[in-house]
């Protein structure tokens, strides 16, 4: 079995190097590339989808695969090598049901549609982005069909994400969630103005962003922090994680994008090295990875010890701008719930309405009840509905997230997921750790970080997404723990 063990590893471990060089120039596209190159970079990520797919679908890995049949049945379930087997078995039958020409069309596509986004975005042009919105979903539902027959191909969108996730799935949490969120939103959103006034310089605001980072525990000899349109983080591998941040003088909602991003990173980062060059290195659940970015940004980095411990330095970084705001007036100011337009910048309570508005309109998109002509007047209108004001422009409405323009329909579902979870997490590490809250308002992250890192960080993609939930929360998704959080740190704001 060793030699079609190594032969194996070795094919998979070519797979993931060409994967992560298209990841590469993905980034290098929405942080360096300038925009002229979108052609040219378009093609060249037609061409190296085409080279990963085919070699993806070789005949060959299954053949090996079939050798390795005893082995995997003799192995500890547990162990790295039988989920690796399991994990090679599921990608390998996915592929093979897909044309290597959809995979290139759609990663060529993707490039220019990109592109087209970003220019529409800073125009408030929804005219203009709107055949690369009508081309992506065509191509993602020509991509669903490739796994009929289906209950729903929005189903097939989501495993895209989350292994074995399901409409069904979504809509149980959700139905749960949303009358309870309108219902927090109504009762407590506030439209009193921010304390603060800036400028708040971008120079200072990095400066702060990358002090944060280094206290979550990012090392500067493995990580980047650069700008983009739309913030993101992705991994090269375990010595090359790349963040993204974007800044406004208007005020410092940068330091939350980077402690998200910053929680996206350390999930990467924290894979087990044992995992690597194979399928299982990193996270490939988006429910999880936000569940991460979630806690670092919220959880933790929303919370009054955590700023009990890092306002002064916000406050010795801006005297002029924070030198009069209190304490506990700066941490009403992030956690208040406000109706607002932007998601990335939205506060908890209302974030999980944005997510809620973009589900309902991809399933109405997929399922053909809803035209993409028709989106920014349901976007509007629905938006108002949700969040009781009206949608300005569509900058701050329909374009304001690049998703769609990548196709990524099923993606938006995992934000509130991930938020969902991130709370049953931090229940668990909270009783694993006892004085995690007085850790943190001393500035010492580390045996969260740590903690983290052993139960989930490092099981990289060994089991499926709910099977690892239940395994580092003892349980199912559960909105539950998400709603009394919430409900607790609102209560306590109106009280003060």
């Amino acid at each position: 079995m060793e030699p079609a063990l190594a032969e194996l590893k070795g094919r998979l471990g070519e797979i993931v190097d060409l994967g992560r060089t298209q990841t590469l120039l993905h980034w290098d596209l929405e942080v360096c590339m300038p925009p002229a190159g979108a052609d040219s970079r378009a093609l060249q990520l037609a061409t190296l989808s085409s080279v990963i797919h085919e070699r993806s679908t070789d005949d060959r890995i299954g053949e090996l695969l079939d050798e390795l049949e005893p082995y995997a049945a003799s192995l500890d379930p547990d162990s790295d090598d039988a989920c690796l087997l399991r994990v090679a078995r599921r990608d390998w039958e996915k592929a093979r049901r897909v044309p290597t020409a959809l995979m290139a069309e759609l990663a060529e596509t993707q490039a220019r549609s990109y592109e087209a986004w970003v220019r529409a975005r800073e125009d408030d042009d929804f005219a203009s982005f709107r055949p690369w919105l009508e081309r992506m979903l065509e191509l993602r539902l020509r991509y669903a069909e490739c796994f009929a027959p289906y209950d729903d191909p929005y189903d097939v969108l989501l495993d895209d994400y989350d292994e074995g996730l399901t409409t069904e799935h979504v809509r149980a949490v959700f139905d749960a969630l949303a009358p309870e969120l309108v219902a927090l939103v109504a009762e407590h959103a506030s439209d009193e103005d921010d304390p603060w006034r800036g400028p708040f310089p971008i120079p200072l605001q990095e400066r702060l962003a990358r002090e944060l980072l280094e206290a979550m525990g990012v090392r500067w000899d493995e990580f980047r922090l650069d700008l983009a349109v739309h913030p993101f983080a992705t991994s090269l591998g375990p010595g090359d994680i790349r963040l993204t941040s974007r800044y406004t003088e208007d005020d410092v909602l940068s330091l939350f994008t980077a402690l998200h991003e910053g929680g996206h990173g350390l999930v990467e980062w924290g894979s087990s090295p044992t995992l690597d060059r194979t399928p299982l290195a990193g996270c490939r659940s988006s429910t999880l990875h936000e569940s991460q970015s979630r806690l670092w940004e919220n959880v933790v980095g929303r919370s009054l010890p955590f700023w009990r411990w890092f306002y002064p330095r916000l406050q010795e970084a801006f005297p002029t701008q924070l030198g009069g705001v209190s304490l506990e007036a700066f941490h009403r100011a992030i956690n208040r719930a406000r109706r607002s337009h932007i998601r990335v910048d939205a506060d908890e309570t209302t974030y999980g309405l944005h997510v809620v508005l973009r589900f309902e309109l991809e399933q109405e998109l997929v399922h053909g009840r809803l035209a993409v002509r028709e989106v920014p007047d349901a976007w509007n209108t629905r938006f108002e509905e949700l969040l009781g004001i009206p949608v300005p422009d569509d900058r701050h409405g329909v374009l304001q997230d690049a998703h769609w323009s990548g196709g990524s329909f099923g993606y938006f579902p995992t934000y509130l997921l991930g938020s969902v979870v991130s709370v049953q997490i931090w229940e668990r590490a909270k009783a694993a750790l006892g004085d995690v809250e007085e850790q943190i308002e001393r500035g010492e992250l580390g045996e969260l970080h740590a903690w983290l890192r052993e139960n989930l960080y490092a099981l990289g993609s060994k089991f499926p997404p709910l099977e690892t939930i239940e395994r580092v929360v003892g349980g199912p998704i559960d909105p539950q723990p998400y709603l009394a959080y919430l409900r607790e740190k609102l209560g306590a704001l109106a009280a003060a």
